[in-house]
């Protein structure tokens, strides 16, 4: 039976393949504030329904019926996320939130009017890839901003929206999806980056769930 819960495991188990690229049991629970215990047990539940595959240590893995369960959500998701933000001038740090209370009952003729009345849009707030009514969706190579190194440029493409404060903090800074960013200097844990004339600090954390392209050396600086 597809409940609330499944949807959510299942889009939150998307979530965290796209940005560690395996799902760890642990990570689950930590991502949706519940104990190992209950993850293990619904983990278990979800691979009696053939929408994971699931061996203990070896982490979490969608089936195809599980993805497309979860894609249906998360385009849910995001676009109702846009619509908030647009349409409603939500901010960004706040529409994550109100559309989880959402993304489970929207109908599929709302969810298309939404679409024609956004322009039918390809990302969300946050950057992230809306999927298609068809259930496609856009994997175009980013890197995390985490893995880059000082004297690299990039463009910021998108931030992870698990974490209110974090998106909060990047937007009184600025620092939105299409922002061209340089990469400082690196220590104990913290990342100092620059956009234009200004320097931010972000933590390898939350650096982590923020990703970019378009990564180069900055020419200018080398020649400096």
């Amino acid at each position: 039976m597809q409940t609330q819960a499944v949807e959510d495991y299942l889009k939150t188990i998307f979530e965290i393949e796209h940005e560690r690229g395996s799902v760890a049991t642990t990570v689950l629970a930590e991502r949706l504030g519940v104990t190992p215990a209950s993850v293990t047990g619904m983990v278990k539940k979800l691979a009696d329904m053939h929408l994971v595959d699931y061996e203990r240590y070896q982490g979490v893995v969608l089936t195809s019926a599980g993805r497309k369960i979860a894609l249906e959500v998360i385009r849910h998701h995001r676009l109702l996320e846009l619509y908030l933000a647009e349409a409603l001038g939500v901010p960004w740090d706040r529409v994550h939130e109100e559309a989880d209370k959402w993304e489970h009952i929207l109908s599929e003729d709302l969810e298309d009017r939404m679409d024609a009345l956004l322009g039918f849009p390809t990302t969300d707030p946050h950057g992230s890839p809306i999927p298609s009514r068809a259930g496609d969706i856009a994997s175009p190579v980013q890197t995390r901003l985490v893995d880059l190194a000082p004297g690299q440029v990039a463009v910021l493409v998108e931030v992870s929206d698990h974490d209110p404060g974090l998106l909060r903090h990047l937007g009184e800074a600025g620092l939105y999806p299409a922002t061209s960013i340089r990469v400082v200097a690196r220590a104990g844990g913290e990342m100092t980056v620059c956009a234009g004339d200004r320097q931010y600090v972000v933590s390898d954390a939350d650096a982590a769930h923020m990703f970019v392209r378009d990564v180069r050396s900055d020419l200018a600086q080398e020649t400096a």
